[in-house]
């Protein structure tokens, strides 16, 4: 496996700042507003942003090395960490490299969970189905009780460092293998930009089947974000703290209703309170949540709705937007995001 290098660190001077523009519109506006209305805004708070000067993370550096990107400053731990493949001795159940963890607030505070006791393959955020049928049945979410886990495995083909006006950017090529079969080739354009009170990770999956796939119906599985288990977790959306029941894993009819984003955030034994949003992307396809308290996970679900059928060679295109932050939720700023990555 060939891996470009990217050299020496390299620092950036970008200045970022936290967006104070409060949000408006409601959930209805959020879908159906022209995306170019919102495009423009966001370009224009982009420019307001470098403008302002207000530095949230000053000196970023992008390194990577043969098992990992990570991305962060001089003067503190990684802010988040993309891993080519599981560390020795993690625990993990499953092969799969392509994965974030650890992820961290503003603060340093780690927010993602890795192999945890009770999901052994849970790792981080992640994306993969629990059941999928082709030339090879494959399961690369990691349970393993309805397709194969054995020799299912995301490998890295390629990294290479892309521009990015207000942060860093990196595109991985990644081949998923079902023993000698690539059954999709995968690639992830993953952009972290820091603002003053939040980290943001943008994510865009290009994934590209080499033969026709179907995506089995199940309540859970696809992108997932897992947090640490530990604390009291509570669990918002716009409308405010989410008060739904927890859905069941075998029933995709008890997954939560499609929303803009939705949050955690988790009383740590400390006393800190630390949190993690996921945006959608209407243009993703039709979406229910299987976000669940106990298992502590964050997972919009394009399966829930109904089976999908991937078609040889035309790609399947998902785009998540991952924010962390310090505290209690950011209502207004997560609502503005949302907005701000409809435009993208």
């Amino acid at each position: 496996m060939k891996i470009p290098q990217f050299g020496s660190q390299v620092a950036i001077r970008d200045s970022t700042a936290s967006d104070g523009l409060r949000a408006t519109g409601s959930d209805r506006a959020w879908r159906d507003a022209p995306a170019g209305l919102w495009r423009t805004r966001a370009t224009a708070t982009l420019a307001l942003i470098a403008l302002a000067g207000g530095c949230a993370t000053s000196n970023l550096h992008l390194v990577q090395s043969p098992d990992a990107v990570t991305i962060g400053s001089d003067s503190a731990q990684p802010a988040v960490t993309y891993r080519l493949r599981p560390p020795p001795g993690s625990g993990l159940v499953i092969e799969s490299g392509g994965y974030f963890h650890p992820l961290t607030t503003p603060r340093g505070v780690v927010v993602t969970d890795f192999a945890p006791s009770d999901h052994p393959h849970h790792r981080g955020v992640f994306l993969g189905w629990v059941e999928m049928h082709g030339v090879r049945d494959a399961d690369f979410w990691g349970w393993g009780e309805h397709a194969p886990i054995k020799g299912r495995r995301v490998v890295n083909r390629s990294i290479h460092p892309t521009r990015s006006v207000s942060g860093r950017s990196f595109e991985a090529i990644n081949d998923w293998q079902a023993d000698d079969t690539v059954m999709i080739e995968e690639k992830l354009t993953a952009t972290f930009l820091p603002r003053r009170d939040f980290y943001v990770l943008d994510l865009s999956y290009e994934l590209t089947p080499k033969s026709d796939i179907l995506l089995s119906r199940w309540a859970f599985s696809g992108f997932c974000l897992r947090t640490r288990k530990e604390g009291a977790i509570e669990y918002f959306s716009p409308e405010g703290i989410v008060t739904l029941p927890n859905p069941s894993h075998l029933k995709a009819e008890t997954d939560w209703p499609d929303a803009p984003w939705y949050a955690c955030t988790v009383r740590l034994s400390d006393g800190v309170t630390i949190g993690v949003a996921v945006i959608n992307h209407p243009a993703n396809p039709p979406t229910l949540w299987h976000n669940h308290r106990e298992v502590r996970m964050i997972n919009p679900c394009i399966v829930a709705p109904g089976a999908v059928r991937l078609k040889s060679g035309e790609p399947l295109k998902l785009r998540y937007r991952v924010v962390t932050f310090d505290g209690p939720p950011p209502t207004r700023q997560l609502t503005r995001l949302a907005l701000e990555w409809k435009g993208t």
